[in-house]
């Protein structure tokens, strides 16, 4: 019995030593891969990477103050328009008429005013001749500076008419073009509630989200590469304002970018993430193309060359992504070099022929 385990333990030693060697041999047989190798890019600086969104310098959301219902709308998104120019106009039946009203009271009060003048005027010679009592000229005087008041009272309740009267008619704060048109001809408009957007196109800026751990490192006036992810273009910027709370941002800090001109076609409301430049007092910061990075799980990694013609896989630390780029943080060394390409499939152990 003791010899037949013995003779079973050794076939069985013998069978997976034979599967090991047959799977050394498989990789062996295989044909080399032809491959590109390069040594990871450094920069004399660390990044700090923020996203946000692109929106046009200057940019404003039109609503009114009055409630009402639309007559009519007299644009349409895209359309370009001018400062001052008429946009929507407002039912306003009902201020008209108190505005009639208001006008009436000032022919009132006008009257009024001139009838105690010419009173207190009388008085005032009379008081002069001994011909009127103190009782009499006091009275006269309320009189009068009561008819002023009223007649004050009145020319101001028109000024409030008149600014009511305004906001039924809705003009563009200043040129540009209509992003957006949230009401039709016929709804009722209310308080606040937005009518359209409109924005200036050509100035672009950047409303980047900063985390409280990195915006120390940020400085205003600094210049800013912005990765349009879109259009898969750069371009330059340039900080101009750095919030000081995070207090209704959770955590985050609002960081203002404002974008160079440039023949890109950015459009208002794309995805973009900026890439704040921070001084660096060490060797620089190990970047690597984000293609060539391998990922199985939560690990990644990227594939080397060893001493015999072999592909590696090297598993190692990573940090932020910068563009098209990765930042590697630990496992590669800045004079290592790395596949970036290859011609088949690549595997632990595969024999590869260096292009």
């Amino acid at each position: 019995m003791k010899n037949t385990l013995k003779i079973a333990a050794i076939l069985t030693l013998f069978f997976v030593a034979s599967c090991g060697n047959d799977k050394k041999a498989n990789i062996d047989n295989r044909p080399a891969v032809n491959v590109k190798v390069s040594t990871p890019a450094t920069n004399g600086g660390t990044f700090v990477t923020a996203s946000g969104k692109i929106e046009a310098v200057q940019n404003a959301n039109i609503s009114t103050r009055m409630m009402g219902y639309v007559n009519n709308v007299l644009v349409n998104v895209g359309d370009k328009v001018a400062k001052g120019q008429l946009l929507i106009n407002i039912n306003s039946a009902d201020i008209s008429a108190q505005k009639a009203q208001v006008n009436a009271g000032i022919v009132e009060a006008t009257v009024a005013l001139n009838n105690a003048e010419k009173d207190y005027q009388r008085y005032k010679s009379l008081f002069a001749q001994n011909s009127a009592s103190q009782k009499e000229m006091d009275d006269m005087t309320t009189n009068y500076e009561m008819a002023k008041a009223r007649l004050e009272s009145a020319k101001q309740m028109k000024n409030q008419v008149n600014a009511q009267l305004s906001y039924s008619n809705i003009t563009a704060p200043f040129s540009g073009i209509v992003t957006g048109k949230y009401i039709n001809k016929g709804d009722m408009a209310n308080p606040g509630m937005p009518l359209l957007s409109i924005e200036t196109p050509g100035a672009f800026q950047v409303m980047a989200m900063v985390p409280e751990s990195q915006i120390a490192e940020i400085n205003e006036n600094s210049t800013v590469q912005v990765l349009v992810k879109s259009l898969n273009k750069m371009v330059d910027g340039k900080v101009t304002e750095i919030s000081t709370s995070a207090k209704n941002t959770g955590g985050q800090y609002l960081v203002k970018i404002i974008l160079d001109k440039t023949d890109t076609s950015i459009l208002s409301g794309m995805f973009a993430i900026a890439k704040f430049t921070v001084k660096n007092e060490g060797e620089g910061t190990i970047l690597i193309p984000t293609s060539a990075v391998v990922t199985n799980g939560s690990l990644k990694g990227i594939y080397t060359v060893s001493e015999q013609n072999t592909a590696i896989l090297r598993w190692l630390r990573f940090g932020n992504v910068q563009g098209d780029q990765i930042e590697v943080l630990s496992g590669l060394n800045a004079d290592e070099s790395y596949i970036v390409e290859a011609d088949g499939k690549l595997s632990n152990g595969v024999k590869v022929n260096i292009q």
